[in-house]
């Protein structure tokens, strides 16, 4: 399996991302991406609100890789909606970054309670300013995050550029068919975070089963699942063992039989309701 997807416009994306959520600024947190960097690992997802570009940017400094063959993906916070406020906020990440552009840069959540009573007419002036942004050239691709189908087909009642990502929470429990198919339909990737579920979905039993069957541990089970669905899964850790292990999953394949069994996994809601967060 090639270890690239291929976006709409013609970006390749690493098909397995290193995420940072929850490893604030800290020597911890430029040791795990310099880690996971090391490990073979060229796509690395931070956002505005994980506060912890900076550390991205040195870690990514400090690599001496060739800032072109990394792929950088940052969010725009719920706070900063809005057409010139985007614009604001973009340049102090890539600041923060120490980068010039951005692989991709997504809306953080469609609905803040900052904008709730105006979301649709907001999300289309910050789409905006996305748009403004990739046709000058600062971000290679532009997308969305935790989008729902309602939220993506007020969106394209305005936008000039469909979004070319969708990043959200997914996992085996949570297969997200409906929000998938509308990604699909409008040739928008999907990312999955949260892709073990905090972990819980690494102790379940059918997860187990074919791990043992295979040799392989729950994570790649779980990371392979999302490869041969076409879903780029972004794991989280800051344990260099952990971290190596979870990108050694290109040299063995899920029947359809392993498929069908994790895709039948007991389903659960998800943790958000973007409609209703209190932030």
């Amino acid at each position: 399996m090639e270890k690239y997807f291929e976006l709409k416009n013609g970006v390749k994306i690493p098909n397995i991302g290193f995420g940072t959520w929850r490893v604030p600024e800290s020597e911890l947190c430029v040791e795990s991406v310099l880690t996971a960097l090391d490990c073979g690992y060229r796509h690395i997802d931070t956002a505005f609100f994980y506060k912890n570009e900076k550390s991205v940017g040195e870690a990514v400094k400090q690599s001496g890789i060739h800032r072109d063959d990394i792929f950088i993906t940052s969010k725009l916070w719920n706070d900063f909606h809005g057409y010139d406020s985007t614009l604001k906020v973009f340049e102090e990440t890539l600041e923060n970054l120490g980068t010039d552009y951005l692989d991709l840069y997504l809306i953080h959540w469609p609905n803040p309670k900052k904008f709730r009573d105006d979301w649709a007419t907001s999300n289309a002036e910050t789409w905006r300013a996305f748009e403004k942004l990739y046709r000058d050239g600062r971000i290679k691709a532009i997308g969305i995050s935790n989008f729902m189908p309602h939220h993506i087909d007020e969106l394209m009642k305005t936008a000039e550029i469909v979004p070319m990502v969708n990043q959200i929470e997914l996992h085996p429990g949570l297969n997200r068919d409906e929000e998938r198919a509308c990604n699909d339909k409008y040739g928008i990737l999907t990312e999955a975070w949260a892709p073990f579920q905090i972990g819980e979905v690494l102790t379940d039993q059918t997860i187990l089963c074919i791990a043992e069957k295979h040799q392989k541990t729950a994570a790649q089970i779980v990371l392979r699942w999302f490869l041969q669905k076409g879903i780029v899964p972004l794991p989280k850790s800051v344990t260099p063992e952990r971290i190596l292990n979870n990108i050694q999953v290109y040299d063995f394949e899920l029947s359809a039989e392993d498929m069908a069994a994790i895709n039948g996994i007991t389903p659960h809601a998800p943790r958000h309701d973007p409609d209703k967060i209190d932030f």
